[in-house]
């Protein structure tokens, strides 16, 4: 009854010398970073904590321009399904959702730079998103959003990466802790207003190579949907649980790759949430992982 098949990524690439066509269920590629982390595995680390994600059925083509033996533009374009993350109505059956209903796609575009310095990328990307969504009853709502993401080598084993959004309606890539919009009412009364939720975030993260073999990296983030859009205009029980208004979160982590098919890593990790009509609550994360890699 979700809408979208229980597989996390499966596409099909048709690549030239300068230029690609993707098709499938893929990763956002207008949020193409996350921060490192081996305890986050079914979902990247910080999702609705200011890391925009999504696994979501889509065609993109993208092209490459050398601008010269050290300097590359990119440039992507594609359509993707028009995901709001609306909770499905059953249990045991599939029906349409807000993006769905709207009757077009939602619409992306993602432009980078790349230079390489002490021999790593540095790139810096800028993005756009725009969805339209109908909340039934003639309540139409547009969903957009502004993301920008960078690699920086600082030193040769000192990197900044991270990326940052400003939006609207973006529940559906994970902003605004998942939430599309608010209601001022009941939801199921064809009068009720409904709004769209403002939202910023984004994460930063510094990792230290500290050999060959051995990384540190430290990362913060923050999700916060706008206090004022829903102050005045929602209530806690007309939108059928707590609204969240604020995701805040850290972790530092230390891996070890002792060969190349085995790492492990240790990981210490602090979430706070800001619930909008309630007070804020916090949980810290001691997490160990073993990989193998095959």
């Amino acid at each position: 009854n979700f809408g979208m098949v229980r597989l996390q990524t499966g596409s099909l690439h048709f690549d030239w010398e300068h230029t690609s066509i993707i098709a499938g269920q893929d990763s956002l590629f207008i949020s193409p970073l996350t921060p490192t982390s081996f305890a986050s595995l079914a979902l990247p680390a910080f999702a609705g904590v200011g890391n925009l994600w999504a696994w979501t059925p889509q065609v993109r083509i993208e092209h490459r321009f050398n601008v010269s033996d050290r300097q590359m533009f990119t440039v992507q374009a594609g359509v993707l399904d028009n995901l709001d993350w609306q909770t499905p109505y059953s249990s045991f059956y599939r029906s349409g959702q807000a993006g769905e209903f709207s009757g077009q796609p939602a619409f992306a575009f993602r432009t980078a730079w790349s230079h390489p310095v002490h021999d790593n990328p540095l790139t810096v990307g800028v993005a756009g998103y725009y969805g339209r969504q109908n909340w039934f009853w003639g309540r139409n709502t547009d969903s957009w959003a502004g993301m920008l993401d960078w690699q920086v080598p600082l030193l040769p084993r000192l990197e900044l990466s991270g990326e940052f959004y400003r939006g609207r309606g973006i529940g559906g890539l994970g902003g605004a802790v998942a939430t599309s919009i608010v209601y001022g009412g009941d939801p199921r009364a064809p009068l009720t207003s409904v709004r769209g939720l403002d939202d910023a975030g984004g994460w930063a993260q510094l990792k230290l190579q500290i050999t060959p073999k051995l990384e540190l990296n430290g990362a913060v983030a923050e999700d916060n949907a706008y206090a004022g859009d829903v102050r005045g205009f929602a209530i806690d029980q007309n939108n059928f649980g707590p609204i969240l208004g604020r995701n805040r979160g850290a972790l530092g982590n230390l891996v070890f790759r002792p060969r190349s098919d085995l790492l492990l890593s240790a990981e210490l990790r602090r979430l706070r949430t800001f619930p909008v009509y309630s007070s804020s609550s916090k949980t810290n994360q001691l997490n160990l992982a073993v990989g193998i890699l095959f």
